[in-house]
C-alpha cells in the first residue's frame, strides 16, 4: 500500500486497488473531495507538484491563523501545582502553563486583582519573560493589551502600566541587542513587532487625559480637615499622597504631617530596618518622610491587594479564593496560603 499524506508523521490514507486504479477508501465522516487519476498513469510528476503546492498553501494558511488569533487554552478556576513527576501523574508545572489556564484575562476587568495581576506581570517581564513558552509568550502580551485597554477606558492606575511597559521595553532591548543570537522563541521579526506594539501603548498612556468628573454634590475639599487627614492615612503608596498633596493647599499641607508619614513607615517596614537606617534632623526629631524614601532604597515595600490567588498545601492546588477548589482537608481554611506575585514566580522554581 503506498504512503501518500500531506504530513510525513500522519498515518496517511487508505488505498484499495481496483481494476481502474488505486483508490481512496473515505471513512464515515470525510469528504470525498480528491480524486487522484494521476495513481494509475505514468506521468507521476504533475501529482507530486500538486502535493507539494498543497502543503506549502496550507502552511500559509496555518500561519496567518496562528498570528491573527487569541489564545485558545481553556481557562480554569484552578490548576494542579506539582513539581516533580510521580508513579500517579507524569510531568511538572511551568510558569507558562499556570500562566495559559488561570483566567488572567477575567481577573484584570475585577479592580479588586487589577494591581494582583499588573504587579505578577511586571516582575515576568523584568526576570521570567524568557522563561515562558511560545504560547505563554502569546497570550501574556494577549493579557498584557487587556490591561493596556483597562487603563485607557477607566484611567485606573496608569503609571503602574507605564512602569510595566518599561520594564519589558528594557529587557526586549537587552535581549534583541544581538540578532543572530536571541534567546527568546520565536522569530525575531515578530518580537520587533511587539516591540513597536509596545511604543505605540506607551505613546497612548502619556497622551492619556484623564477626564474631570462633574459632581454637584460634595467633593473631598468640602469634608472637614480631620476627615481629609483620615483618608489621606488610608493611602498606603507615597506617590499618592504626594500627588493628593499637589492638588489643593490645604491638602499639600495635610501631606507633609510627619504623623502621616510616621504611619506609613510602620507600615511598610519593621523596627529593625528602622534602627539600622536612622535619620535625624538638627533637632535630633526622625525626618519620618526623609526616612520613608530612604528605606524604600533598600528593602520593599508591604504588598497590599484586593484578591490575591492562594494555595493550598494540602491539595496543592492553585486558585483564586472566590471561586474556590474542591479540597478533601477536614478544615481547608488551615490549609490556605495567600500567594503574592514574588510567590507565585518562586512556586514554579
Amino acid at each position: 500500500m503506498p504512503f501518500l499524506g500531506k504530513d510525513w508523521r500522519s498515518p496517511g490514507w487508505c488505498w484499495e486497488k481496483t481494476d481502474s486504479g488505486w483508490k481512496r477508501i473515505v471513512l464515515y465522516g470525510q469528504e470525498n473531495d480528491m480524486d487522484f487519476p494521476e495513481l494509475c498513469s505514468d506521468n507521476k510528476e504533475n501529482m507530486f507538484v500538486e502535493d507539494v503546492c498543497d502543503l506549502s498553501n496550507d502552511k500559509r494558511q496555518k500561519d496567518l491563523y496562528n498570528s491573527n488569533t487569541k489564545s485558545l487554552f481553556v481557562k480554569d478556576k484552578w490548576i494542579y501545582v506539582h513539581k516533580v513527576s510521580t508513579k500517579e501523574r507524569q510531568g511538572y508545572s511551568t510558569l507558562g502553563e499556570a500562566l495559559n489556564r488561570l483566567d488572567f484575562s477575567t481577573a484584570v476587568q475585577d479592580l479588586r486583582r487589577f494591581n494582583y495581576v499588573a504587579k505578577l506581570f511586571q516582575l515576568i517581564a523584568k526576570y521570567n519573560l524568557t522563561s515562558l513558552s511560545g504560547a505563554a509568550q502569546k497570550n501574556y502580551f494577549n493579557v498584557l493589551e487587556k490591561i493596556v485597554q483597562k487603563v485607557l477606558d477607566d484611567c485606573y492606575n496608569p503609571r503602574l502600566v507605564k512602569d510595566i511597559l518599561q520594564d519589558l521595553v528594557s529587557t526586549l532591548h537587552s535581549l534583541t541587542v544581538h540578532v543572530g543570537r536571541v534567546i527568546l522563541v520565536g522569530n525575531i521579526n515578530i518580537w520587533l513587532s511587539r516591540l513597536e506594539t509596545i511604543v505605540k501603548w506607551q505613546e497612548q498612556l502619556n497622551n492619556l487625559q484623564i477626564p474631570k468628573h462633574l459632581c454637584n454634590g460634595m467633593s473631598l475639599s468640602d469634608l472637614p480637615i480631620h476627615m481629609q487627614n483620615k483618608i489621606m492615612c488610608k493611602l498606603s503608596d507615597a506617590c499618592d499622597i504626594i500627588n493628593l498633596g499637589q492638588a489643593m493647599p490645604n491638602l499639600h499641607y495635610l501631606s507633609e504631617d510627619k504623623i502621616l508619614w510616621k504611619k506609613l513607615c510602620y507600615f511598610h517596614f519593621s523596627d529593625k530596618e528602622f534602627h539600622r537606617n536612622l535619620i535625624l534632623t538638627k533637632s535630633d526629631n526622625v525626618d519620618w518622610k526623609l526616612m520613608y524614601f530612604t528605606l524604600k532604597k533598600h528593602y520593599p515595600l508591604k504588598e497590599q491587594y484586593g484578591d490575591t490567588l492562594h494555595f493550598c498545601k494540602h491539595c496543592h492546588i492553585l486558585f483564586w479564593q472566590d471561586w474556590g477548589h474542591p479540597c478533601t482537608a477536614i478544615d481547608p481554611d488551615k490549609c490556605l496560603m495567600p500567594i503574592s506575585p514574588q510567590d507565585f514566580i518562586e512556586l514554579f522554581q
